[in-house]
């Protein structure tokens, strides 16, 4: 019998601090997976988002060392101009940079969520009482 894969969230509900650093680390690691684990919904788009980043990042970065390595003697000249060469690579470059800032979004957006975890698991473990 084949295994059922679902993406559908579970009912939000109280976190251990135990959990909720676990969430904090795994939204480190990958934005959005902590969150989804909360229960948070803003974890699919922090996922999509640091996967995008991820993929632009990649592609286009391939394509800059791909363009560089191709034009390596004519960058490297002594005689060419700095700020036209400057000028040239940040035309190549852009896009692969901007990869890298859309993944640092969702890691910020993601880091955001993980403190507002934290913090309401803390109030969670606070309002219980002790049980003997």
């Amino acid at each position: 019998m084949p295994m059922k894969i679902s993406l559908a969230l579970g009912p939000r509900r109280p976190l251990s601090r135990q959990t909720a650093w676990g969430c904090l680390t795994s939204n480190i690691a990958l934005p959005g997976t902590g969150s989804l684990v909360a229960g948070y919904t803003s974890g699919y788009i922090q996922l999509a988002l640091a996967l995008g980043g991820v993929v632009v990042s990649t592609l286009f970065g391939v394509q800059f060392i791909l363009w560089q390595l191709a034009n390596w003697s004519r960058l490297h000249d002594i005689d060419a101009d700095p700020t036209k060469t400057l000028v040239e690579i940040w035309i190549h470059l852009r896009l692969a940079l901007l990869g890298v800032a859309i993944f640092f979004l969702a890691w910020l957006w993601a880091l955001t969520t993980s403190l507002a975890i934290v913090r309401a698991s803390r109030k969670a473990e606070g309002t219980q009482s002790p049980k003997f």
